[in-house]
């Protein structure tokens, strides 16, 4: 009886370890990327792509990130970001966030 509820709260907690979509993006089509050692998921859906990066890193490593976001939505979706995403798939993350990017895709 006691191990139920301990069992049913290690399964939530482990379910929230890997990079899950926003509901915008419910349904895309997910890639895992490693870019300069870096691992990032994208969630590409409709012309915009949802890019998570994975892992902890410093400070001082992150300068180089914005960049390798914008490298793994065009890996993924085989198209040119045209910028971020607007409107109902805006991100919410503050401006300069290293781990997650919502963008709009040019294909």
């Amino acid at each position: 009886m006691f191990r139920s509820p301990i069992l049913l709260a290690a399964f939530i907690v482990l379910a929230g370890c890997g990079a899950s979509p926003a509901p915008q993006f419910f349904g895309a089509a997910r890639h895992e990327l490693r870019l300069e050692g870096i691992d990032f998921v994208v969630f590409v859906k409709g012309g915009r792509a949802e890019v998570i990066r994975m892992g902890y890193l410093r400070r001082s490593e992150r300068d180089r990130v914005p960049a390798l976001m914008i490298r793994a939505a065009e890996e993924a979706s085989g198209c040119a970001v045209a910028g971020p995403a607007g409107g109902l798939y805006r991100s919410p993350s503050l401006p300069g966030d290293t781990g997650e990017a919502r963008f709009q895709l040019d294909c």
